[in-house]
């Protein structure tokens, strides 16, 4: 490796390695604000939570390294120029890309690793996230009993506790009321002066050790009949609680594989693939239902397979299946419909119409068994366009989301271009300058990420087309920049603008002097 390489190297690391942290972090926390409410009041281990922070780091890294590489080529060109580095290298005959070509290398790189992210890594780390999270949801909070305040953490329990000692296990003014045999009539209440209550050494049972106390118990049958009240009084009582209900679970990981969060490039081929023949078999499906009325159409058996009859075994005959037949239905098409009904004697020929042809006393109910024919037609149509364009929907989404994963790891390769003539440009090192151009353009980047699902959903535009617009769009941005730094020239030519204003104004004043010649004096 040339010594050019390697200080461009070296100076690029450190500012990447800060950058890319920085975004990491930025970006979790704004997941994390999401899940909030999910995860507080849990009782969830310091383990758990590093686990899940883990899985969504490894689900943004696609969208923080863009922002690293932009933001560490900024500050790295940027003290270039500002300590004449750059100026120098150009002296000595070494062009921009040149000093550029290890930043290539390693954003080319950058780029592959996305990919292998987005691919591989993401797929994984969303099932794993999405899983603990549903089984998170799942989970009550944790058990607290609070002074004052009425519990019913546990199933068909209300826990009262008066006061708590400082201790944390001695309690006063206990009342727990039991709704556990409500629904054979039977009513439960336990009261005691004072008390003890604790979590056993492996963490299974909660246990209340009560004393000086009373239960009350009161029994109503079916029939209305009631039982004498009952009141026990007690020295000391045990009542033990399974916190088996507290305790996260493990939901199989399987359950969630058929999300496409959770799928790779090749997967959400298949699943948008799959989509589309499901698409076309409903369509197909609906067209051989129409069939049923609509005699001038033909059955379409696309979708139609057929087992070839075989020698049948003893006992046994040929078998015969049909897959995807249309919907048997017995009415008949409104041709047709008159057959059945009262006809009159008339020459078919004279008639004006085919109702003529129908018994007066036949009309009313051929009318109707014409409305319900309508209204079937109508309603399979309506279901079936519903249906259809859910799927369209989620086939765009699956598209979408596959050409993405392309794109999101290119962003990589084009913000490097974008970032490094910009530092070559403004001569700003630091994190002042380098981070304001970098918000800039990455936000534009999301926006424009952003507004093209939101178009390739609502059917506009194509996925594909739609995926690759935000790249497709940077792309001349930074051929532009680069160019404008290669030639050392300034991004706006502040004199050049002033220059065409004034030839503006000029122009416009010598009209107005050509206007006024030919004026003819009032």
């Amino acid at each position: 490796m040339k010594r050019l390489d390697r200080l461009v190297l070296l100076s690029f690391l450190p500012p990447f390695v800060v950058s890319f942290g920085i975004a990491l972090f930025v970006l979790l926390m704004q997941v994390l604000w999401l899940y909030m409410d999910d995860l507080a009041g849990k009782g969830l281990g310091a383990l758990m939570i590093l686990e899940l922070l883990f899985y969504r780091c490894v689900g943004i890294v696609p969208m923080a390294l863009p922002l690293g590489m932009l933001l560490a080529s900024v500050m790295v060109m940027g003290n270039f120029g500002e300590r004449y580095e750059l100026s120098s290298m150009k002296s000595a005959g070494v062009s921009l890309l040149r000093v550029m070509r290890p930043l290539m290398v390693f954003g080319l790189s950058a780029s592959l690793f996305s990919w292998y992210c987005s691919d591989t890594l993401i797929p994984i780390s969303n099932l794993k996230f999405g899983s603990r999270m549903y089984d998170i949801q799942q989970k009550k909070p944790a058990l607290r009993l609070e002074e004052g305040v009425f519990n019913d953490d546990f199933q068909n329990f209300a826990i009262h506790i008066g006061q708590r000692m400082p201790d944390g296990k001695t309690v006063k003014d206990i009342l727990i009321y039991d709704h556990s045999e409500t629904n054979t009539g039977k009513i439960s209440q336990i009261s005691a002066a004072e008390g003890e209550m604790y979590v056993t050494p492996d963490g299974r049972y909660f246990v209340m050790r009560l004393r000086d106390g009373y239960q009350y118990v009161q029994s109503v049958t079916s029939g209305g009949a009631r039982y004498p009240f009952v009141r026990t009084a007690f020295q000391g009582y045990q009542k033990i609680f399974d916190l088996s209900e507290f305790q996260l679970n493990r939901t199989s990981e399987s359950l969630f594989t058929t999300s496409r969060q959770m799928m790779s490039a090749a997967q959400l081929k298949v699943a948008a693939d799959s989509i589309r023949i499901d698409m076309d078999k409903k369509a197909t499906s609906l067209s051989n239902y129409l069939v049923n009325y609509i005699h001038i159409l033909r059955v379409d058996s696309t979708y139609m397979r057929q087992q070839e009859h075989v020698a049948p075994s003893e006992g046994q005959n040929a078998s015969y299946y049909v897959d995807y037949m249309p919907a048997p239905n017995t009415m008949l098409a409104i041709d047709t419909a008159g057959k059945g009904v009262a006809r009159k004697e008339t020459d078919i020929r004279k008639a004006g119409s085919f109702m003529e042809t129908i018994a007066e006393a036949e009309r009313d109910n051929l009318y109707v068994r014409t409305e319900n024919i309508v209204r079937s037609v109508l309603s399979q149509a309506e279901s079936s366009a519903s249906l259809l364009a859910r799927l369209e929907e989620s086939r765009v989404k699956h598209v979408f989301d596959r050409h993405s994963k392309y794109s999101i790891a290119l962003a990589c390769f084009v913000f490097l271009f974008i970032g490094a003539p910009m530092g070559a440009i403004i001569r700003k090192g630091g994190f002042g300058y380098p981070i304001l151009v970098s918000i800039l353009f990455f936000m534009l980047f999301v926006v424009i990420t952003i507004f093209c699902r939101k178009v390739a959903e609502s059917l506009i535009l194509s996925p594909e087309a739609a995926a690759w617009i935000p790249c497709g769009t940077l792309f001349p941005t930074g051929w532009f920049l680069t160019v404008k730094a290669m030639n050392d020239s300034r991004l706006f030519q502040v004199e050049g603008l002033g220059r065409a204003v004034r030839r503006l104004g000029s122009f416009f004043k010598g009209f107005g002097r050509k206007k006024g010649k030919y004026t003819v004096p009032g």
